[in-house]
């Protein structure tokens, strides 16, 4: 199975979501916007011990999220998002998986950690190029 280590956010976008927050209450945010906070909201998804099984079991709108990883430039992540999209019709246990999902979803989530490492450079630089 999956283990991350959790993100350390830098103050800054910890702000910055906090205000998309609270005026995602009075506005509609703008595709940017909306990209930050959907990344933000699916990382402890893909930090958790089941990973990308997680993320696939999730109610989130997976095809909105894959496409703000692609918006903020985390590329690194929609490739295992994307490679790992059967898992959206399998059993909410991944206990059920067979031997060889497990294995294939396993060596997807090899990718992971890097990628996750990468991911605050990746939302630091689109809150500057596209945000500020």
């Amino acid at each position: 199975m999956f283990d991350q280590e959790p993100i350390e956010w830098p103050d800054e976008v910890e702000i910055l979501i906090d205000r998309l927050d609270s005026e995602s209450a009075e506005r509609a945010l703008t595709r940017a916007e909306r990209a930050l906070i959907d990344v933000y909201e699916t990382v402890p998804l893909l930090e958790s011990n089941d990973g990308l099984h997680d993320f696939w079991q999730s109610g989130v709108d997976h095809q909105r999220i894959i496409n703000s990883f692609d918006l903020i430039g985390a590329a690194t992540l929609v490739d295992p998002l994307n490679a790992s999209r059967w898992c959206e019709t399998r059993s909410a246990d991944r206990d059920d998986y067979s031997e060889s999902e497990s294995d294939y979803l396993a060596t997807i989530e090899e990718e992971l950690p890097a990628a996750l490492d990468e991911l605050v450079d990746h939302v630091m630089n689109f809150i500057e190029d596209e945000l500020s």
